[in-house]
């Protein structure tokens, strides 16, 4: 029996790592194909303006360790080793660093959450087994749930970082499709000189030949990229990686030659001596220069914010192992070749092709225009995570999410998105393209000065990149502290030393913003605002939810005298409140003074954790005494859980009300409780699925039911119906412990109900400004946020709702 179990956990073992391996190969072609065609341009891009190549090779030696401590550093050390880990159970990127925060701090800006949701999994998972908060841990966390400015700041900051990173997915999809036709670029335009080198002069074309033909080669190829993200991460990383993984052979296997056949001892050049050197022969230009040194790392944070695709493991294989060495081969090759070649024609012809073999430049040509093309897919993945979480939490009008793996949940694609994305990729390009390329008298010309305008646009991701990156530094710090429960001096450590290198950075690529780079700026900004207007809307709205609603004592001092009856079957009512009763409700009963024999406020939330397990799903509590069958039902759901169709969600909620009528029937309070407000009792409550011991539900033809034996379980049958019903119910309760009288009866009314069907109330709400707001306010609210509303898509529920059973209930807000 051992050896059959060590022989089992072996091949799991082996079946584990044959995953892990398989997605570090995909990682490939989905996460690093930006971060490895960035030896095309970032030598041509460092020495194009504010710095020269001299004989004395100092200026080539300083730009080669800068490149590798940087490599070394950011990329490495940052993100490999410490960043990944900070993963919100398997999501990354900067919106789940606030997520994580949102866990160990009430820092949300929606007042939805309750102690329950504290006491999920989820929440408790990364708190076993640490020491106990710092006295300064404790009071940043007391500072940050008491003061609303810096909640609000700490949202404004995530939301910065992930509207970068989605201003950077605008922009370099654009720039790799330029350059797949004539190798107008890598992300950049620098590959342009493989062309200039590789064919002569009579071949060239003319400016209008060019001008014809560039901008629908590009725009194809942009459809054509955008257009294979709905087969899903898993397909498009089996069609990318094999790509990247033969450019990355490619470029260390040159770097290699480079460095044994023109210089064995460019390797000297990796000390930091040489970038004191470089500083203090080039000064001012050199600092400027660090714009274009920030080019190697471009593609990074692609690391982290595509982590929900595959897995921590996996991205580090894949880069430790392959693609750090091989990008610091193929730069120590380009130092080598160009520290034996100072005498060059041009400035413009510095750069990755001229240090290839004449042989090979045509094949490295090829491969490093397919490369381009595959570099802008780490973005792409990573905006529909990004996206995803930042729905789930309030923070984005609500589009469709389509789960296109059923292994890894993380891998997605948003069909909204993804076309948004793309039509502004090709405004981009057409936009870009049109504007630029006036004035230019011959196609050589044309080309080179194409280059330089793709450069720009390249230098515009970088300082994009950059700011994402400094985000992630300063929100990593509040995790270190609040949610790793470190000392406060290695989180100030972290901020200081990676702080210094990224603010270095920074400030050298502000230089070029009037050059180019405020396109992804403007673009961030555009996203920021959609943003911050839906969150504020959407926050509005739960603010007047919660003044206007109805207390208890209101509904229960109805009675018979109001005309109110009570009609057959289950009245969901849908709404966001987590207690009390809904303002349109109300409105409901004042208008139509009837309501169903079971009635349930249903309220459907997000919680901000990744996964909510199947036996957490449900808090169900009564609603005024039990024999007015009034329930409150929140189902939680974390931003990467499946939404399940009406038919098994009803199911699951019909016996998750019925698991909690008999558990409270048997063991009052001895289940995990939530004193809310208005003194509702709230019991944990799981899915059918998940408490196989307790109620189970059966429906249709009871000859077609499979029961348990006697001696275990008995049945709760609905009686024989005086006409025909569309549901036979059966409800199989544990025989043992026994339950009440008045639990077998309020058992026997919710089958009744759920045999006359389950109606849908859902509220339609029109939110305005009130009268005496301010013009910035009506601006937001009565044409930003209306416009988002009436174009987003309704909530994963009212989508799944049959429309013959639902009732809409409309209603004004005035904010």
């Amino acid at each position: 029996m051992d050896l059959e179990t060590r022989v089992y956990q072996n091949y799991a073992k082996k079946e584990s790592w044959r995953t892990v391996l398989i997605l570090a190969y995909q990682s490939l072609g989905v996460v690093y194909g930006d971060l490895s065609t960035s030896p095309l341009y970032v030598y041509k891009s460092t020495f194009e303006e504010d710095i020269q190549h001299s004989e004395t090779n100092e200026e080539i030696y300083g730009v080669l360790s800068f490149v590798f401590w940087t490599l070394t550093l950011v990329p490495l050390l940052k993100y490999v080793f410490i960043v990944l880990r900070a993963d919100d159970n398997g999501e990354g990127g900067t919106f789940a660093l606030y997520s994580l925060l949102c866990r160990h701090a009430r820092v949300n800006s929606l007042p939805n959450c309750q102690l329950a949701d504290e006491e999920l999994i989820e929440y408790k998972k990364d708190s076993i087994g640490l020491a106990p908060q710092s006295s300064f841990g404790s009071s940043l966390k007391s500072s940050l749930e008491k003061h609303r400015v810096l909640q609000r700041f700490l949202l404004v900051l995530a939301l910065i970082g992930t509207c970068m990173v989605i201003g950077d997915g605008i922009l370099t999809p654009a720039i790799s499709g330029d350059y797949s036709f004539l190798s107008l670029v890598s992300c950049v335009f620098s590959a342009v000189s493989g062309l200039e080198l590789s064919m002569s002069k009579e071949h060239h074309k003319s400016q209008s030949e060019i001008v014809d033909v560039e901008v629908p080669v590009a725009c194809i190829i942009l459809i054509g990229l955008f257009a294979l993200q709905h087969y899903g991460t898993h397909r498009v990383g089996f069609l990318f990686a094999p790509v990247v993984l033969v450019w990355l052979l490619c470029i260390s296997a040159i770097g290699l030659y480079n460095i044994i056949h023109w210089n064995p001892h460019v390797y000297q050049a990796l000390s930091p001596y040489y970038m004191y050197k470089f500083f203090r022969k080039t000064q001012r230009g050199g600092w400027m220069s660090l714009g274009g040194i920030l080019l190697c790392i471009t593609g990074s944070e692609a690391m982290f914010a595509d982590l929900g695709h595959f897995s921590q493991l996996s991205i580090k294989i894949a880069f430790t192992f392959l693609v750090y060495p091989a990008l610091i081969l193929a730069y120590m090759g380009q130092a080598a070749y160009l520290s034996q070649h100072h005498i060059i024609e041009s400035d413009y012809r510095i750069g990755f092709y001229v240090s290839v073999p004449e042989k090979l430049r045509w094949p490295v040509l090829v491969i490093a225009i397919l490369a381009a093309v595959v570099g802008s897919q780490a973005i792409i993945t990573g905006t529909f995570s990004i996206i995803k979480q930042c729905s789930a939490l309030g923070c984005f009008p609500r589009v469709k999410i389509i789960h296109t793996s059923s292994k890894i949940h993380g891998q997605i694609y948003i069909p909204e998105i993804n076309w948004l994305l793309m039509v502004l990729c090709l405004a981009v390009t057409v936009g870009f393209r049109d504007t630029r390329r006036m004035g230019n008298a011959s196609g050589l010309e044309f080309i080179k000065w194409q280059g330089q305008v793709l450069e720009i646009e390249k230098k515009g991701t970088g300082l994009a990149v950059i700011t994402v990156m400094l985000v992630t530094t300063c929100l990593m710090s509040l995790v270190i502290v609040l949610c790793w429960q470190k000392s406060v001096f290695l989180a100030i450590g972290f901020v200081f030393f990676f702080g210094t290198i990224e603010a270095l950075y920074f400030t050298a690529s502000l230089t070029k913003f009037l050059e180019g780079a405020w396109v992804p700026i403007a673009l961030a900004f555009i996203f920021l605002i959609i943003m911050c207007v839906w969150h504020y809307g959407t926050l509005k709205k739960y603010e007047f939810d919660v003044q206007n609603k109805v207390s208890i004592n209101w509904l229960l001092s109805l009675g018979p005298s109001l005309g109110i009856v009570r009609v057959r079957g289950i009245g969901l009512v849908h709404t966001e409140l987590v207690s009390g009763i809904p303002a349109i409700f109300s409105h409901f009963v004042t208008n139509l003074p009837a309501f169903h024999q079971v009635l349930v406020f249903l309220c459907i939330k997000s919680v901000p954790v990744p996964h909510v397990k199947p036996e957490e799903r449900f808090l169900v509590g009564h609603i005024g005494p039990r024999e007015y069958r009034l329930y409150r039902c929140i189902v939680r759901y974390g931003y990467r859980d499946v939404h399940k169709d009406d038919m098994e969600f009803e199911k699951d909620l019909v016996c998750s009300i019925a698991e909690f009528i008999r558990s409270e029937s048997v063991a009052p309070g001895s289940v995990n409780e939530d004193l809310v407000k208005d003194d509702d009792k709230m019991t944990v409550v799981g899915t059918c699925s998940s408490h196989t011991e307790g109620v189970q539900m059966r429906e249709d033809d009871a000859d077609n039911i499979e029961a348990a034996g006697p001696s275990e379980l008995k049945e709760i049958w609905s009686p024989p119906p005086v006409i025909k019903l569309r549901k036979r119910v059966q409800f199989i309760v544990p025989k043992s412990p026994e339950i009440d009288t008045g639990a077998r009866e309020e058992l026997q009314e919710l089958m009744e109900a759920r045999e006359a069907g389950i109606a849908y109330i859902l509220g339609h709400s029109y939110v305005k400004a009130k009268q005496g707001s301010s013009l910035i306010k009506k601006l937001v609210i009565n044409y930003g946020y209306e416009f988002l509303r009436r174009n987003s898509r309704l909530s994963t529920y009212a989508l799944s709702v049959p429309h013959a059973s639902t009732l809409e209930v409309g209603m004004i807000y005035h904010v």
